[in-house]
Order: C-alpha cells, then sequence, then structure tokens
C-alpha cells in the first residue's frame, strides 16, 4: 500500500510538472506578449493567508495606515519607576562591590534594597492613582 501511494504521489508530481509550459529564457517581447526570464519557482508548503490583511501589510478598508505606527511615550508613573528601578539598580551594585562588608553583610543589605525598591514602586503607584 505504502510503495502504491508513493508511485501515485510521484505520477501527480510529474503530470504538474509536464502541464507547465515552456520557459522562455533571456525576457522580452514575443509574439505580441511579454515573456519574463527563464526562471520558475517552485513552492512546496503551506501557509496562512488572512483575507483581513493585504500582502502590502495594509489593512483593507483602511489603505493608508501600515501596522507599525509611532511608540506611545512612556507615562510619568513609568518614567519614575524607572528612575526608581535604576537607582536601586546602582544602590545594589555598589552594596556588592562594598570590600568593607562580609559575605552575610551583602547578602542582607542587597535584600533590604530589594524590597526597599519594590515598596518605593509600590508607593509611586499609590500615588500616581491617588491624584
Amino acid at each position: 500500500m505504502k510503495k502504491i501511494m508513493i508511485v501515485l504521489l510521484s505520477i501527480v508530481v510529474a503530470t504538474g510538472v509536464s502541464a507547465k509550459p515552456a520557459a522562455h529564457f533571456g525576457g522580452g517581447f514575443h509574439g505580441g506578449g511579454f515573456h519574463g526570464g527563464g526562471r520558475t519557482t517552485v513552492v512546496i508548503g503551506g501557509g496562512f493567508y488572512s483575507p483581513f490583511y493585504s500582502p502590502w501589510g495594509y489593512y483593507y478598508g483602511y489603505p493608508f495606515y501600515p501596522y507599525a505606527t509611532a511608540p506611545t511615550p512612556p507615562s510619568k508613573l513609568d518614567l519614575q519607576i524607572q528612575g526608581i528601578k535604576v537607582d536601586y539598580n546602582d544602590k545594589i551594585k555598589s552594596a556588592k562591590m562594598d570590600d568593607s562588608l562580609t559575605k552575610q553583610e551583602k547578602k542582607q543589605t542587597v535584600r533590604q534594597l530589594k524590597t526597599e525598591r519594590s515598596q518605593a514602586i509600590i508607593d509611586a503607584k499609590k500615588n500616581y492613582y491617588k491624584q
């Protein structure tokens, strides 16, 4: 059964290839119509086609708006949180590099700074949404 399926598949592929018209090499005008170059591309495999989007990247019905838009500017809260994270990351790195502390003291300082950082972020969110 397996051999029969392989033979049938090869016959289908062979008939599909033989049904293709002969290629005109060189391109140009021949017989009143344009015939392209001699290169033929065969693509085997599946793909996904969405009827809502065109191949040029625009939504049907809105031809002048591409997918990509300008990035939205960060809010004041985002900037404040980013500043808090940068400050505490700097403090944590300097605590890790401090040679005057023992290993246990460094761990304790880093844990304390991380909890302070998370608390500062929570406070910033509370103050932002309180307004």
